[in-house]
């Protein structure tokens, strides 16, 4: 795991000796900024604009230094957006003086930490290096708010895992001043100025999504690349992608494959045999839940490209979610990644050293269901009708009549509820029974359509944990809100699903993590989010949009053969990977829920816990995804409480516990 820290403010007594582990000095003095981990030299890059206006820029930034440059000079006289402007995945520390400038990314995948330290502030881009700095104890209440609402920023706050780490909001940055004054600034343009600007024609919208896709990946194929595959467990050099057969991340392999110059590996006995081609991978699950044939079909179709290597990957069961729960790495934070990292390591491992995959593109491209409230909003009721119709007709529950009203009713009370309203329903709703569950396309969808809902783990939950809960929302009611600040609900949704997704794939990255191997997510990236929030509501909304922007996109760029059903949405796997995991390893379930950590935290019963083990492995019809979420927490509570060593050292003291126990996020 890469990672970067520094503090500003703290006292010189305090901060004189302490250091990271494995770190390299960027700059030194009173503010000081490390780099740890195994970054690579293209990874990282210092630029001086002027006297003491310092910029570090980590990741793969599609600026030159000129730019960069230029960039620096704005933010200091306060333009902070113009450090988020540039195509790729980084992170920007910006020093002016004794001030200290730390943008987050849009998504959230480059999140930014901090905490008060030595009378300043210590910041990084993990969170567990903060609280072995402070020696933070474990914040249950935070814990209690992402499992019962995941998706709700009222309920989970900035905070983390770790009492006084807090999580700096994405869209906003971090201010450092000298004395220890922190502030978080939102660097996006306000709401009203959003609204004020004309939108865009469906057409530029989606020559705009274009662009800066093409650049995303021109960046990371401009990157030099460092494998080193001497060592045990390294990876093909060179440039791969997911082949899943899927739209998103077939996209991002033919771009890759089409742009000029060489995009990959160079496969056969030579060039002159073979050429240098892209690796694509496809994962193919003999258990049953993986591609179907038509998906597998359409792989295989894409792989015949001349500048591609095709190489599909059979997973069996060691390959299952909950298989090889035992190992793994400790990630900064629990995600739901931490049951199936052995499923995805297997796939992985057949990647390039550079490896696109696709992750991102269904959140910020599809249109959340509470955005159909926002057509209502703005009077444009005909674009509903083709999403409402295509749900009616997704529906197999017998009451395809009813659909459409159900629908339509929903989006209408949505639009109607103000936003304060909305979450005292919400906290009132934690205090019930759970509701009788919502499952396909229909009950998805209805669910949505609030400001604020229960995750899927609430229901498994103590009572006084959701009445913790729920007291948050109260106060998040509360407080005062104009319309502007509350905003659209299917805004509001869409991007703290985004958040939320976004916070996944981080721990994705760390749980998945092999040698020399880094994963790209285009879809992620800044200019790419920006893109697509720029695409009209009506656009968004309609059956297949996503495939619709994504053929144009492939049509820009000069790839127009696709093969037949390219886009469309795969029918339902005969058989649920998730769910025969799990019955293939209930018994190791069962025991970690014995006496779960969860539980001694005042979280769960374990007794209801191994009930309902048991009974989804029995086919009862139960959200498996909260159950996973309570899973993929206990396994991380335990990684945590059995780690040993910390990520900081003293001068002249290096202790390798850290690094070498196997559970550190620094292994």
């Amino acid at each position: 795991m890469r990672w970067l820290v520094g503090w500003c403010g703290a006292e010189a007594s305090a901060a004189r000796d302490i250091q990271p582990l494995g770190a390299h000095l960027l700059w030194d003095g009173p503010d000081p900024l490390w780099a740890v981990g195994d970054w690579r030299p293209d990874e990282i890059r210092l630029v001086v604009a002027e006297g003491d206006t310092h910029l570090a820029v980590f990741g793969y930034c599609g600026a030159t230094d000129s730019q960069l440059r230029r960039s620096l000079v704005a933010a200091r006289a306060g333009a902070l957006r113009q450090l988020t402007l540039w195509p790729g995945s980084y992170t920007a520390v910006a020093r002016f003086g004794r001030r200290t400038v730390i943008p987050a990314d849009l998504a959230g995948t480059r999140p930014v930490f901090h905490t008060g330290w030595a009378g300043g502030t210590a910041y990084a881009t993990a969170a567990l290096p903060l609280a072995d700095l402070t020696e933070a104890q474990l914040d249950v209440p935070h814990l209690a708010a992402v499992l019962a609402c995941p998706d709700s920023p009222e309920a989970v706050g900035d905070g983390t895992p770790y009492a006084g780490v807090s999580r700096v909001p994405p869209g906003h940055a971090l201010m450092l001043r000298e004395g220890g004054s922190r502030d978080t600034i939102d660097y996006e343009p306000t709401a009203p100025l959003v609204v004020a600007a004309p939108p865009l024609a469906g057409e530029d919208a989606i020559a705009g999504v274009r662009d800066a896709l093409v650049e995303a990946v021109r960046t990371r194929l401009a990157a030099p690349r460092h494998a080193d595959l001497t060592q045990e467990g390294g990876t093909a050099p060179g440039v791969g992608a997911d082949l899943s057969g899927g739209s998103a991340s077939a996209t991002l392999a033919l771009l890759a494959a089409g742009l000029p110059g060489m995009p990959g590996t160079i496969f056969g006995t030579g060039a002159t045999q073979a050429g240098e081609r892209l690796l694509a991978v496809t994962f193919n699950d003999l258990t049953g839940g993986g591609s179907s044939y038509a998906e597998l079909e359409r792989a295989r179709v894409i792989g015949e490209n001349p500048r591609l290597h095709h190489v599909v990957v059979t997973g069996g069961e060691e390959a299952l979610p909950y298989s090889d729960l035992d190992s793994g790495p400790l990630t900064d934070e629990p995600g739901p990644s931490l049951v199936t990292a052995a499923r995805h390591r297997h796939r992985l491992a057949a990647g390039s050293a550079d490896h696109l995959i696709g992750n991102g593109a269904r959140q910020v491209l599809d249109a959340h269901p509470a955005r159909l409230a926002d057509l209502l909003l703005d009077r444009r009721r005909r674009h509903l009708l083709r999403p409402v119709s295509a749900l009616a007709k997704a529906s197999s529950d017998g009451r395809g009549l009813l659909v459409p009203f159900t629908i339509y009713r929903a989006a209408r009370r949505l639009a109607r509820t103000p936003y304060p309203e909305g979450l005292t329903s919400a906290a009132l709703q934690l205090r019930r029974p759970p509701e009788d569950l919502r499952t396909g396309a229909l009950g998805a969808s209805l669910a949505a359509l609030a400001w604020c809902r229960p995750g899927p783990a609430a229901r498994w939950l103590t009572g006084e944990t959701l009445a913790q809960v729920s007291v948050r929302l109260e106060a998040a009611a509360a407080r005062p809100h104009s319309g502007s600040s509350a905003g659209r609900p299917g805004v509001r949704q869409a991007r703290a699903a985004l958040a939320r997704h976004a916070a996944d794939h981080r721990v994705f990255e760390q749980a998945t993590e092999v040698r020399h191997q880094r994963l790209h997510a285009p879809f992620y990236d800044n200019q790419v989010v920006r893109a697509c929030q720029a695409l009209p509501e009506s656009l968004r909304v309609q059956p297949g949009a996503r495939a619709q922007v994504l053929r144009a996109v492939l049509e820009g760029a000069g790839v127009r053969e696709l093969p037949p059903g390219w886009g469309t949405a795969s029918l339902p796997a005969p058989t649920d990977p998730v769910r025969t995991g799990l019955r293939a390893n209930i018994g190791d379930l069962v025991d970690l829920f014995d006496a779960p950590l969860l539980a001694d935290a005042g979280l769960i019963e374990a007794r209801v816990v191994r009930k309902a083990l048991r009974a989804a492995t029995e086919g009862e019809p139960l959200p498996l995804d909260g159950l996973t979420e309570l899973v993929a927490t206990e396994l991380w509570l335990r990684r945590l409480l059995t780690r040993r060593g910390s990520c900081w050292t003293t001068e002249g003291h290096h202790d390798p516990r850290a690094v070498t126990s196997g559970v550190g996020p620094l292994a």
